[in-house]
C-alpha cells in the first residue's frame, strides 16, 4: 500500500506527552487528519474515531492492529512523538510501504548501549563506556571503571537516573539509587545500564530534520547553566548558539555522522553533545524524534511555521520551510525544587511582565506529588522568551524564573511514619 501525499497521519505518543495539542493545531492548519495512538500498557482500553489505545510493548499485536485499522483507511504517515513509539512506527510504516526509518535504526536511537557501539564502530566521538546489569556486584563495577564516571540507564530520557560519581564510593551509592529507578519499567531484572567516562565542557542541543539523507540543522541551543552533576537537570535552552562558527559546523558534522551511524535517514532528530575547550564535539546521544516537553515552542520557521507543522509537512510530502526566524528565543524548564506535594505557586504575572517574556506555562498539576531528579523525569513548567540577542533572552529567563515561588509540602515516606 502506498500512502497519499496528504491525508491521515497516525501519531504515536505517551499519554503523558505535552506535545499533543501543538501537533493537533499544526495538523488543523495543514488540513491533515490526525489519529492519536496512545501507549496504554495492558489490554486494549478502547478506541474512538480519532484516538487508538495500544500497548506499544506488545509490538506484534500493536502492528497487527494498526495494519487492520489502515486496511480500509488511507494513511499517509506513521509518526512517533516520543521514544516509546519509535519502533512501532518503523514497523508499521514499513508494512504499509510508507517512508520510514529502518526498525534497527529506530531501536538503536532508543538503546544507548547499541548507540554507543555504532558510534564507536563508525568513529563518531563519544565517551568510553561499559555495560553492566543490576546482577553485577556494585563493588566490582566500582573498581572496573575510571573516574569521574556517569551512570546512565539505557532507555530513559530527561536525565532520569543519570548520576555522576567521582569515586568508587559515590558510584556504589549511585547504583543503589539507580536500581529502583530501573525496576519501575515493570520488566523482570536484571536491568542493564551504562557507566561512561564524564566529559568536561559545555553542553548543547541540536534540533534537526533529515530529508533525502541530508541533515538540515533547524536550531542549535546553548545550555548556559553548567551541567557538571551529580545530576544533570537541564534548565535553560537559548538559540541561536553563541559558539564560534567553526565549532557550530563541527557540531553539525558530528551530528550528521551520528545519525548516519545509527541509520536514521528521515524525520526529526534531537542530539545532545558536549564541546571541549578545544572545540571538539562529543556525542552524548541522538534521538529519532523532536525536542521534548513544550520546548518546540521556541522554534518558528518560514512564515510562522511551528516545528510540529514542519514535521507533519515532511511526513505528507509538503514543502519544507527549514529557515528559522532571525530573532533569538529561549526556554527555561522550571526545575522541581524538592520532593513533595505541589500546593500552590505565585509570581506568574510578575514573571510574564518581564520584558522579553512571551509566556509562563505551569504544567505540574496542583496537589500532585513532585519527584526531582534523578528519580523524576518532569518539570514544573516552562518559561518562554524572545529578543534580539541570545544574552538578552537568557537574562529575561533568569529574571522571570526568580519571580516564581512554589509551595511544596514535604511528604514523609511510609517507611518513616509512626
Amino acid at each position: 500500500m502506498t500512502g497519499n501525499l496528504t491525508g491521515r497521519v497516525l501519531l504515536l505518543m505517551k499519554a503523558s506527552t505535552y506535545r499533543a495539542p501543538d501537533f493537533l493545531a499544526a495538523a488543523k492548519r495543514l488540513g491533515i487528519e490526525v489519529v492519536r495512538v496512545i501507549d496504554t500498557p495492558g489490554p486494549l482500553a478502547g478506541t474512538r474515531s480519532d484516538v487508538l489505545y495500544l500497548d506499544f510493548r506488545d509490538l506484534d499485536a500493536a502492528v497487527s492492529y494498526l495494519l487492520g485499522y489502515a486496511k480500509n483507511r488511507a494513511v499517509a504517515a506513521v509518526l512517533p512523538v516520543d521514544d516509546s513509539g519509535a519502533l512501532l512506527a518503523a514497523h508499521t510504516a514499513a508494512a504499509l510501504d510508507l517512508p520510514h526509518n529502518d526498525s534497527l535504526a529506530a531501536e538503536a536511537a532508543r538503546d544507548k548501549h547499541r548507540m554507543r557501539q555504532l558510534f564507536a564502530a563508525r568513529g563518531v566521538p563519544g565517551p568510553t563506556f561499559r555495560r553492566f546489569t543490576t546482577a553485577d556486584d556494585p563493588d566490582s563495577v566500582a573498581t572496573a571503571v575510571s573516574y569521574p564516571a556517569v551512570v546512565k540507564p539505557l532507555r530513559r530520557s530527561g536525565s532520569q537516573g543519570v548520576i555522576r560519581a567521582n569515586s568508587p564510593a559515590e558510584l556504589t551509592a549511585a547504583l543503589a539509587r539507580l536500581r529502583p529507578i530501573l525496576a519501575t519499567d515493570g520488566a523482570p531484572g536484571p536491568h542493564p545500564f551504562l557507566v561512561e567516562d564524564y566529559l568536561p565542557g559545555v553542553e548543547v542541543a541540536l534540533e534537526g530534520l533529515i530529508a533525502g539523507d541530508q541533515l538540515h540543522v533547524l536550531a542549535l541551543f546553548d545550555k548556559p547553566d553548567p551541567l557538571k552533576g551529580p545530576f544533570f537537570e537541564e534548565t535553560i535552552y537559548v538559540t541561536p548558539s553563541r559558539l564560534p562558527a567553526a565549532t557550530q559546523e563541527a557540531i553539525a558534522a558530528a551530528t550528521e555522522a551520528a545519525a548516519a551511524a545509527l541509520g536514521l535517514r528521515r524525520g526529526p532528530i534531537h542530539a545532545e553533545l558536549r564541546v571541549g575547550e578545544d572545540g571538539q564535539p562529543w556525542l552524548l546521544e541522538i534521538a529519532g524524534r523532536s525536542i521534548g516537553g513544550l520546548c518546540a515552542r521556541t522554534l518558528r520557521f518560514g512564515v510562522d511555521v511551528s516545528l510540529e507543522e514542519l514535521i507533519l509537512r515532511q511526513a505528507v510530502g509538503l514543502p519544507l520551510p527549514v529557515q528559522r526566524e532571525s530573532s533569538a528565543r529561549g526556554v527555561i524548564m522550571i526545575p522541581i525544587p524538592a520532593a513533595g506535594l505541589l500546593r500552590g505557586y505565585r509570581g506568574v504575572a510578575e514573571a510574564e511582565a518581564v520584558p522579553g517574556i512571551e509566556s509562563v506555562e505551569i504544567t505540574a498539576p496542583l496537589n500532585n506529588l513532585l519527584t526531582p531528579l534523578p528519580e523524576g523525569d518532569s518539570y514544573l513548567g516552562f518559561i518562554f522568551a524572545r529578543g534580539e540577542e541570545p544574552a538578552v533572552v537568557e537574562a529575561a529567563l533568569r529574571q522571570a524564573h526568580a519571580c516564581l515561588h512554589f509551595d511544596v509540602e514535604p511528604v514523609i515516606p511510609l517507611s518513616l511514619r509512626a
